[in-house]
């Protein structure tokens, strides 16, 4: 039976230096090396995921952007793009300056990722984003509204205080066209919403993989809201011992702690290609 497994980053994977440690470097390297096929469904983007799992072998497409893409880095190709309509981004965009908040949004132009935002308006959870991604080419300042939507937009990302970004998820989250993720960022105090097209789900892209790569079963990984949809489609789901109680209710068990690379030993002692199950295929 032919197996895929996907992991969450940022709190399952991850330690919290936003990391794959050397250990679990070292144990998922030998088992994609034995054959193991696995990859990873974040929100991250291209260049951010990619830097938060330097070391690692994986040469399959990658789940980024909770679903948002579907991204092949070894041939540099976009297997799958949900995109916002013209009528939907406008009115996300004008919901959210409505509440105050001016978001940074993720699009696509002349083939290439660009992230736009309005410039001046930065606050300090957006100013303390830019800073950890300097010489990023993606990152543009733009000085009109219009410009903020000159693009295939496909991810509206907005960081703040939680009061603020409350107000207009309470808005948002009603409207069925839209996937709309709120959360506490896990490395700091900030909050983050997510915003996409309700076809940019971790279980569609997951479901998306499974068929494309021709595996009978998902076995996955996570740790927080934007893991839950992950949870209904797979066949076997683990929690990591940090996850949130009620994604733990939904796991098929849980595994230990992310800072103490809890994927990597469950997956050498479980995926039928570590060391504990005697490297069988």
């Amino acid at each position: 039976m032919k197996t895929l497994f996907v992991t969450d980053l940022d709190g399952t994977l991850l330690t919290k230096e936003e990391r794959v440690s050397e250990y679990s470097i070292n144990v998922l390297n030998r088992l994609i090396d034995a054959g193991m096929i696995f990859t990873y469904a974040t929100a991250r983007s291209i260049i951010s995921a990619k830097n938060a799992v330097e070391g690692l072998n994986g040469n399959l497409p990658a789940i980024l952007y909770n679903g948002g893409l579907i991204y092949n880095f070894s041939t540099k190709e976009t297997l799958f793009s949900a995109l916002f309509d013209g009528e939907l981004k406008t009115y996300v965009l004008r919901t959210l300056q409505e509440n105050g908040i001016s978001p940074l949004v993720f699009g696509i132009r002349d083939g290439r990722e660009i992230v736009t935002r309005l410039a001046g308006s930065e606050n300090v959870g957006v100013n303390r984003y830019l800073a950890r991604r300097l010489g990023d080419e993606r990152m543009r300042a733009v000085s009109s509204e219009a410009e903020l939507l000159d693009a295939s937009v496909f991810y509206f990302k907005c960081i703040g205080p939680k009061e603020i970004l409350e107000r207009a998820w309470n808005i948002l989250k009603f409207d069925e066209r839209l996937i709309c993720i709120f959360h506490q960022e896990t490395y700091q105090s900030d909050f983050w919403m997510d915003i996409s097209p309700r076809a940019a789900t971790k279980a569609n892209a997951v479901t998306f993989l499974r068929g494309y790569l021709g595996c009978d079963r998902v076995v996955c990984f996570g740790d927080s809201a934007n893991d839950s949809d992950m949870f209904d489609v797979c066949d076997e789901k683990y929690a990591v011992m940090n996850a949130d109680s009620w994604l733990k209710e939904k796991a098929t068990g849980v595994i230990g702690y992310c800072e103490e690379d809890g994927v990597a030993k469950w997956l050498d002692g479980h995926s039928g290609y570590g060391m504990q199950s005697g490297n069988q295929g």
